[in-house]
């Protein structure tokens, strides 16, 4: 008896480490906390992820002269089913504590939580002397060539539905200037992004 329980108790003990080891592959959680640039001021660019095959990123393109021309093309993609894999049961993007209080100047953060989530932040600004400017007003709005999810198939799923949730809190941003670009994910196989065109033409 003394020997069956011997070989019983170690067998539990493993069964309880994989147990635990797939609750952890199916929670994911980023988090923006605590003084975290608090009072920074200037051109700022966050990327923060938790999961796998995420795409993020902070584009800035800024030109100044007699013909001013500021573009960027940007082409994100996540192809299929393979990059996204499962995805979390649980998932949660979050900024919270004074986070960003009393900062000012441009902002760009991409926050994911999850799988095969794509997200960017694009600001152009040109500034054309003597009233001459080489790029359209259309150019300078939409920058973005691509940027693309692939699709999660749903099929053969089954068990809890799981719970995905993005926050700003209240305690966060307070006192906050400028131009700020947010894009918060929680889950798999999303799209977002936040497109900035200014074009200004300087008088003599």
């Amino acid at each position: 008896m003394a020997c069956t329980l011997l070989l019983a108790m170690p067998l539990a003990h493993a069964q309880a480490a994989d147990d635990y080891g797939q609750m952890l592959a199916y929670l994911t959680d980023s988090r923006l906390d605590g003084q975290a640039l608090s009072d920074a001021s200037g051109a700022i660019a966050v990327n923060i992820a938790a999961g796998d095959a995420n795409l993020q990123a902070n584009l800035r393109s800024i030109a100044r002269g007699q013909r001013a021309d500021a573009q960027v093309d940007a082409r994100q993609l996540v192809a299929d089913d393979r990059d996204i894999g499962d995805g979390p049961m649980h998932a949660t993007a979050s900024i919270g504590g004074n986070a960003l209080n009393g900062a000012n100047g441009l902002v760009s953060i991409n926050q994911a939580s999850g799988s095969g989530n794509t997200e960017l932040n694009v600001v152009t600004a040109a500034l054309a002397e003597r009233g001459i400017r080489e790029t359209s007003d259309e150019a300078l709005a939409l920058p973005v060539r691509d940027a693309s999810a692939g699709e999660r198939s749903s099929q053969g799923t089954s068990g809890p539905a799981g719970s995905r949730r993005v926050a700003v809190e209240s305690t966060a941003l307070q006192g906050f200037t400028g131009v700020l670009q947010l894009n918060q994910i929680a889950g798999s196989g999303n799209t977002t992004s936040n497109q900035l065109g200014i074009s200004v033409q300087a008088t003599p």
